[in-house]
């Protein structure tokens, strides 16, 4: 191992900055820089301030059931707040319904017990289950998450539950998008012949016999402010932080055996620097393109990696509309019924702590835009926010008054898809980099889009870097 080694990590995210942090934290003698071509780190996490006070308007909350966010605010030393538990509703042919209690990512694991949200033939379809279609010889076999519960459980499972949560996590389609990749656990239940009613039984079985560990949980202040927390603790030691830095090529150094040479655009002037391990934490079309000559079997896989924009929309309105809101933290909704919207959150009811920093106002928010439909997404910021209103009225049945802030939030290419076949492309994009000493890669488009997953494979990606890297010649 290298004494006071240099480490760039490209992109300054959640998974950029947590490979900072991991590397700083395992190897106190490195040198770190992180670049990003931003003006503020977070990438997807951030906060703006809204009627006054400092709202989250990217990712919210992370699944607490997984362990890497949690021990990494132990780390900072940062406490945790967690929303209000209320089942999750669907607006589906024009009503507000509450999905039935266990469910796997939608799947019903009694669909009698779907009757709000499917009408009798629906149930009886759903009730008739029926074998999936799995090459089960091939350990590689996928099938997509919609294809898989159609085949089981009918078209309306897919359209009414499956699409509208798949949705909320990856603003993508349930008929491309990869078994294998998004539910494993329904994956596993394919490849072991069970039936899918049963697997979200033993899903749901499962996670009630576990303690009354909280489900989802953010950092004291909300998700968007975790980002300053990792960037406060970075300083304190001694991590370099670039913004508006924008990396232009990445290549082997010449006079550096087995170290990398990183040219970085500052406000229109190239500027060189040298390390010897890297951490490339950006988003796939940016890695692919900096891997193009290094790597060209990597970049063409993660060149494959399409993305959805999004946009969310925030609304501030006056205390008293929480009294005018239903009981629960917001509601889903099946693009099938043709909304403007996919979502809406009813944040100051869902998260307790948002509601005491903040008396005066109800926050709500909407999300807009899905995989290859974000025609919405072209129009202005004002018709923005008025065509998700109309959208918000109309789930509730009432208008709403006019709002005292509203703020929008656009996310252009912000969510990976991961398609049929995505844990094979990412297999043979690591396969190729594992040819390249004191490098590797991080973020979303790799193991995982939710907070959890970008923080393991953060850390992972730093502990290949470095440990792959060689001595200086």
């Amino acid at each position: 191992m290298l004494d006071h080694m240099k480490v760039g990590i490209i992109g300054g995210g959640i998974s950029g900055l947590v490979a900072a942090w991991h590397v700083s934290t395992t190897h106190p003698d490195a040198q770190v820089t992180v670049f990003d071509a931003d003006e503020r780190v977070g990438g997807k996490l951030r906060q703006e301030v809204i009627a006054g006070h400092a709202v989250d308007v990217g990712a919210e909350s992370a699944l607490w059931r997984r362990p890497e966010v949690v021990a990494l605010l132990t780390e900072l030393g940062v406490d945790s707040v967690h929303p209000q538990r209320f089942p999750a509703m669907l607006w589906s042919r024009g009503s507000l319904e509450a999905l039935p209690a266990g469910t796997l990512m939608g799947i019903p694991s009694d669909p009698h017990a779907a009757a709000g949200l499917l009408d009798d033939a629906e149930v009886a379809r759903a009730a008739d289950e029926r074998a999936v279609s799995l090459t089960l010889d091939d350990a590689e076999a996928d099938i997509s998450v919609g294809d898989a519960v159609e085949q089981a459980l009918g078209s309306a499972v897919v359209d009414r539950m499956v699409e509208p949560l798949l949705g909320g996590v990856y603003a993508g389609h349930a008929r491309e998008l990869s078994t294998r990749a998004c539910v494993p656990a329904l994956y596993a239940a394919l490849r072991a012949g069970t039936l899918l009613t049963q697997a979200a039984a033993a899903a749901s079985s499962a996670v009630s016999s576990i303690d009354a560990r909280q489900v989802f949980g953010a950092p004291a202040g909300g998700m968007g402010s975790l980002p300053e927390k990792l960037r406060e603790a970075l300083d304190a030691r001694g991590v370099a932080i670039r913004t508006g830095a924008t990396v232009t090529d990445l290549r082997r150094a010449l006079a550096h055996r087995a170290g990398w040479h990183v040219e970085v655009d500052v406000e229109g002037l190239p500027e060189p620097h040298t390390f010897d391990a890297v951490v490339l934490a950006t988003p796939a079309p940016v890695t692919a393109r900096l891997l193009a000559d290094l790597a060209p079997e990597a970049a063409d896989a993660l060149a494959e990696i399409e993305y959805a924009s999004m946009a969310i929309v925030t609304y501030a309105f006056d205390s008293a509309v929480a009294q005018q809101l239903p009981q629960g933290t917001g509601f889903l909704v099946p693009p099938v019924d043709g909304r403007t919207i996919k979502a809406s959150t009813f944040s100051s009811i869902k998260w307790p702590w948002l509601a005491e920093a903040a008396p005066d106002v109800t926050y709500v928010r909407v999300s807009l835009g899905r995989h290859r439909d974000d025609a919405i997404l072209e129009e202005g910021d004002d018709a923005l926010a008025a065509a998700g209103l109309a959208d918000l009225e109309h789930a509730l049945g009432h208008p709403l008054p006019t709002p005292r802030d509203q703020h929008v939030q656009r996310w252009r290419d912000g969510l990976p898809q991961y398609a049929l076949g995505h844990l094979a492309r990412i297999e043979r994009a690591e396969d190729a980099l594992a040819d390249l000493p004191g490098l590797a890669v991080a973020g979303a488009a790799m193991h995982g889009v939710g907070i959890p997953a970008c923080v393991a494979t953060a850390r992972a990606a730093a502990d290949r870097a470095v440990t792959s890297s060689a001595p200086r010649a």
